[in-house]
């Protein structure tokens, strides 16, 4: 009987730990409301698509910094806007938007085109200055095209509204906890990833302290069921020279209950598909989530009403504890 209770009171009193631990305390705040919002707003018709360098964009960008500032997120920079320019050949010759000065520059010497664009940038500071990890999402879409017949709009719901509202959940959970990270937190919102991830790119280029940042977290399109019959289906990259990123999402699924049948996908170097490739080319450690194409990619029925929510939320839950690992852990 002794023996018995001793038990029963080590595993109330593991049960009260885990309970008031701090990734207990950030997995509280991030719930469905929130995703419904954020996703909702950012894909509403008012935003008109949401493109890089037009008014949709950058009324997105303000809604986010705004979100930014009621959380206490600090941004990054004096401002949480990191501009820049990208330029490309005029309209009637084949190209790309650039971001490198010397590109630029060259662009510069005849007839171009050139956009404004925005990266918005937070941060939460860790104990160790010298040490970050950035977890990001492009908040750009395809813009409206007004001589499409029927629905001119591409909302962009899923690509890439859903992959923002899991940093602005992710950001709050990290504040939540009560505890300052190891690491320093950078929480990134990407301009231009659909005119050829610009916004990622410049940063690379000119972030003066790239040597010092230990792992990034992509979200590109975490809303959609590729396969209805599969809802709770989601693609999981990660860099292959550090198996332990599957470690963690296996382990976590398990020990929260978090409904969700990864496809692992271990990449020697994830550079394909969205932002994560302008950290991968630069050997930086890559965790990215995506759910995976479907009918409505890059067309205006890429709605709301289309999301499954419960995967948003399960997705935005599991990064939260990968983040927690990446700021926290001594090694990986």
């Amino acid at each position: 009987m002794r023996r018995m209770g001793l038990c029963l009171v080590s595993v109330a009193l593991s049960a009260t730990l885990w309970a008031g631990s701090p990734e207990k305390k950030g997995l509280e705040v991030i719930n469905k409301t929130n995703a419904e919002a954020y996703i909702g707003f950012l894909a509403s018709d008012a935003l008109e698509g949401r493109e890089a360098g037009f008014r949709g964009g950058r009324i997105a960008g303000e809604y986010i910094v705004s979100n930014l500032k009621t959380m206490g997120i600090k941004p990054l920079f004096e401002s949480y806007y990191q501009p820049f320019e990208a330029c490309n050949k005029e309209r009637q010759k084949k190209g790309r938007f650039q971001v490198h000065p010397d590109s630029i520059a060259k662009l510069k010497q005849g007839v171009h085109q050139k956009l404004m664009m925005n990266n918005i940038l937070g941060k939460i500071e860790g104990k160790n200055p010298n040490e970050y990890v950035i977890i990001g999402a492009h908040y750009d879409h395809l813009g409206f095209d007004p001589m499409l017949d029927g629905d001119r709009i591409y909302n962009g719901a899923d690509d890439n509204a859903s992959g923002v509202s899991a940093v602005l959940q992710v950001a709050k959970a990290f504040l939540a906890t009560g505890v300052q990270p190891e690491r320093t937190v950078i929480f990134a919102f990407w301009d231009g990833e659909e005119k050829g991830l610009l916004g990622s790119k410049y940063f690379v280029q000119t972030f003066s302290e790239m040597d010092k940042v230990k792992g990034y977290l992509n979200y590109d399109m975490i809303g959609r069921n590729n396969d209805e019959s599969k809802p709770t289906h989601v693609v999981y990259f990660y860099t292959e020279a550090h198996p332990v990123f599957g470690d963690w999402l296996k382990n976590d699924i398990k020990k929260y209950g978090l409904n969700l049948a990864p496809d692992y996908r271990p990449w020697d170097k994830p550079v394909g598909g969205s932002d994560n490739a302008s950290f991968a080319l630069l050997n930086i450690p890559i965790i990215w989530y995506h759910t995976d194409g479907h009918p409505d990619y890059h067309l205006p029925g890429d709605q709301v009403e289309k999301i499954n929510w419960e995967k948003v939320v399960d997705i935005t839950k599991a990064s939260f504890l990968n983040m927690w690992n990446l700021a926290n852990e001594r090694e990986y």
